[in-house]
């Protein structure tokens, strides 16, 4: 199999990837009035506290059950012929959580704190229902996890399907429904995963998206598609969200911390920077084992830190899957399954946003197998006269080998 396919021949195409501020897509076009985000996010914090009977302190909530923290952030808050606009995104943090549960609702009003009340009932339903099921307990459903010689069991805790301007005559469904048999693929050794799934339709854009613990999962989304396509929305947005939770009923047991590989990663960053030769390549190798007091989380973060900031600046789409090499033969699993590959995405994402020199990323992308890749294929479509941009690429996921007996995915 080629390593890169034409981006037009693969599923994600039929896709219209979005990020969390994308989800309004309802928002009013033409002059609108820009309002203080600070008075938002006061009665924000307000509306949702009356329903969980928390406190608020420094800004955010403090639950009395379960230990969750709380913030918020008001995003594009809006007025426009007597009616307010903004997006509520509420983040959920706890001790046990890898990531915060982040939620976003778009909520409008004849008034601030009638939109405010109306993102508290949305988290309500959504997120915080599904909190307290995993909390108490309530209709667990078992999921058995197998991949790479190690097992994990769950319990899955799933609420009800929150939907905007649907119209009831449409029978409620269950987006779950349509990624349930897929989800244990994508579940790893972390204590909590939480899966969010979102569906749209606006003015003939549709969209369909689900993320584990807040990432993208593109396959998945592809799945949720089939429904979306059955949403009939004329001028009128329409959407239907879902939260499920998902907790392991063994403690975590890796031998690192998320706080290990971030501060790993990011001096891996500052050495690959400065790469020139081999020599320089093996002098950071040797002191990055050191630095990460593993030798193969060491090398996780060795061999992804070139392959993720390929993907984050070239361009390209990219699956879900990690395809590990055994021998002659690939073990394929799922990215979310590997913990480190998620923490070292978000250092290099903090990376990027602090506009390095194009000389360092350059360095550092030069190692990857993918950009090497995609560049074969380039320059031979290039001398058949044949043009091909990243954007145009997919690849199915990364592929990558550690020699060592001892290895295990955490």
């Amino acid at each position: 199999m080629a390593f890169w396919n034409r981006k037009k021949n693969q599923d994600s195409e039929k896709n219209t990837e979005i990020t969390e501020s994308a989800e309004g897509i309802q928002a009013a076009d033409g002059d609108q009035q820009q309002i203080d985000t600070g008075h938002a996010k006061e009665l924000a914090l307000e509306a949702l506290n009356k329903k969980l009977n928390g406190t608020i302190y420094d800004n955010c909530i403090i639950t009395r059950r379960g230990g969750y923290t709380i913030d918020i952030n008001v995003t594009r808050p809006q007025e426009k012929e007597g009616t307010v606009l903004a997006q509520i995104v509420y983040i959920v943090r706890n001790d046990s959580f890898d990531e915060p549960i982040i939620e976003p609702c778009d909520v409008q009003g004849k008034t601030w704190e009638e939109a405010a009340d109306m993102g508290a009932q949305m988290f309500d339903v959504t997120v915080w229902h599904s909190l307290e099921m995993a909390a108490q307990r309530k209709n667990p459903q078992p999921v058995s996890v197998d991949f790479l010689n190690q097992h994990y069991d769950f319990d899955l805790f799933s609420e009800s399907v929150l939907r905007v301007n649907v119209s009831q005559e449409k029978p409620v469904t269950s987006l779950f429904s349509y990624i349930k048999e897929d989800i244990p693929k994508y579940l790893g050794s972390k204590k909590y995963y939480w899966v969010r799934l979102f569906a749209a339709a606006f003015n003939g854009k549709r969209i369909s998206e689900v993320r584990v613990n807040g990432s993208v999962c593109m396959e998945l989304s592809n799945k949720l598609r089939k429904y979306v396509d059955t949403l009939e929305a004329g001028e009128t947005y329409i959407s239907e969200k879902q939260c499920v939770i998902c907790v392991q009923k063994e403690d975590d047991k890796c031998p690192f911390t998320k706080e290990t590989v971030t501060t790993a990663a990011k001096a891996a960053i500052d050495m690959m920077v400065g790469i020139r030769n081999p020599a320089d390549y093996e002098a950071m190798s040797l002191k990055l084992i050191d630095i990460a007091g593993d030798k193969d989380l060491a090398s996780e973060i060795r061999i992804f830190v070139p392959e993720i900031l390929a993907k984050l600046t070239l361009g390209y789409r990219e699956g879900d899957s990690l395809f590990f090499i055994d021998g002659d033969s690939q073990i394929e699993f799922r990215k979310t399954q590997l913990r480190s590959y998620f923490y070292i995405q978000q250092v290099l994402l903090e990376f990027l946003s602090r506009r390095p020199p194009q000389e360092d990323v350059q360095n550092i992308v030069f190692n990857s197998v993918a950009f090497r890749e995609m560049k074969k294929t380039i320059d031979a479509a290039k001398e058949k006269g044949q043009e091909i941009k990243p954007q145009d690429m997919y690849v199915p996921g990364t592929s990558y080998k550690i020699v060592s007996e001892t290895y295990r995915v955490w």
